[in-house]
């Protein structure tokens, strides 16, 4: 692809044919690439408006003043700006890298709206440099698909229009139009290893291969083909074994082994969770899958985990060790109340099937965790059934027993989760409980 302005709104018509973009969000660093990519938008004269977002890590002395020439440059281009600043944790795992683009993703995602598409300025050099990165990392499939073109990315699109474009057309672009652009000096630090690759690393390959980036992302694409007929492959084997976030493993146990890893790589993404490393995966093969059936067995990794209970395997979210009671109250009209790590939110809605007595609801009420002893009354003709004892029966999994939240009006029980109301505290015309972003019960 050519760096020139009406290729690159042919491409962002290409990759947008079938989604209803209402803005262009573009993720402006301040860099060559972004700058680059940010100034062609303009020059295109696309009709749709476009907005330049610049984050600000703030690990650099200098990042204040970078945020300040990124607002100039989109003042004089007459595009809105805006800055968010955030902050990066330390010690991270994966490193300052990782970390800062963890941080910077996340920040993005929460400022858009339906219907935008957020821009990024990745080119082929940065293709083939993270084609490299994976290879060294030990990555499958996905992983050595390299970056994408095009994803879905919270309520948008994120994109990535210059994939097909070398390095040297970017910068043939800005010097012959005069852009002005932030040079990072963390860019040439060779600690890091994408630097590292790409002062290097590509260079030498280059010098044997001139056209090794081109080469590399028509490699990159290649795999990303086979990749999408392995989600394909996957996505049937789901349908045999249930859903994504609970497996039957009658079902799964059908499968040979690389189709079983295959699958659950493929239910961990659709859950939104951070890939399993390849150990994990065949930890859950070896170990998990294999064990008794009174086992409750555990393969986890930073923010997810696998479980599995009697003939079933969960995938999800990580629990915290212990769950602390929200401080807030459950309120009528009011915001979904967080429960905590991996347990999703609660909120009282309307309901034309009865619920949680409304003048009870509306005075709030308090969430809390099992402490023992609780009893419940679920038919109006029934007697008291210990909790303990009606989790057990309904068939809860056994880590969600205590996690199941409890809805209290004073020291009155009134509901559990979304599973049942106390006859007690009944109405016709009163609120059900929504939880959101459940958990697998079941």
């Amino acid at each position: 692809m050519s760096l020139n302005p009406e290729d690159l709104l042919e491409r962002l018509q290409a990759l947008t044919v079938e989604f209803p973009t209402s803005r262009w969000v573009v993720a402006f660093s301040g860099g060559i690439d972004s700058t680059v990519l940010l100034h062609a938008l303009v020059s295109s004269r696309t009709a749709l408006p476009i907005i330049a977002v610049h984050i600000d890590h703030g690990m650099n002395a200098e990042s204040a003043a970078w945020a300040a020439h990124c607002e100039a440059v989109a003042g004089n281009l007459g595009v809105i700006f805006e800055s968010h600043n955030v902050t990066v944790p330390e010690n991270c795992e994966n490193g300052p890298e990782a970390a800062a683009r963890q941080a910077r993703y996340a920040a993005l995602l929460k400022m858009l709206r339906d219907g935008d598409c957020l821009l990024s300025g990745h080119h082929e050099n940065d293709q083939a440099e993270t084609l490299l990165l994976n290879l060294m990392r030990g990555s499958g499939p996905a992983g050595l698909a390299g970056i994408g073109a095009k994803q879905s990315f919270g309520r948008g699109l994120l994109l990535r229009p210059l994939l097909g474009v070398p390095e040297s057309d970017i910068r043939d672009y800005a010097e012959s139009r005069e852009v002005s652009w932030i040079d990072d000096p963390s860019n040439v630090d060779t600690r890091f290893d994408r630097n590292f690759l790409r002062r290097e690393i590509v260079p030498k390959l280059a010098s044997r291969w001139p056209a090794v980036s081109n080469r590399l992302r028509r490699s990159a694409e290649l795999v990303g083909e086979a990749s999408e007929l392995l989600n394909d492959l996957a996505d049937i084997d789901l349908q045999a074994c249930g859903d994504r976030n609970c497996l039957d493993l009658g079902a799964l146990t059908g499968l040979s082994q690389p189709r079983q890893r295959n699958l659950l790589r493929r239910a961990v993404r659709l859950c939104g969770l951070p890939p399993p490393p390849a150990t994990r995966l065949y930890q859950a093969i070896n170990e998990l899958i294999p064990a008794r059936t009174d086992a409750q067995p555990l393969v986890s990794w930073p923010g997810a985990e696998m479980r599995r209970y009697r003939h079933h395997l969960y995938v999800m979210a990580a629990l915290a060790d212990k769950t602390e009671p929200p401080s807030g109250r459950l309120r009528v009209d009011g915001a979904p109340l967080a429960l905590g790590q991996g347990l999703g939110s609660l909120a009282l809605s309307e309901s034309e099937v009865g619920g949680i007595d409304r003048a009870l609801a509306e005075k709030g009420l308090e969430v809390r965790y099992r402490g023992g002893g609780e009893e419940i009354r679920i038919t109006a003709q029934g007697s008291t059934r210990k909790l303990k004892k009606l989790l057990q029966e309904t068939g809860v999994v056994p880590w969600m027993r205590d996690r199941v939240p409890l809805i209290f009006a004073g020291s009155a029980l009134v509901a559990v989760g979304d599973l049942w109301v106390s006859s007690d505290y009944l109405s016709a015309d009163g609120l059900v409980v929504t939880w959101q972003d459940k958990p697998p019960l079941l």
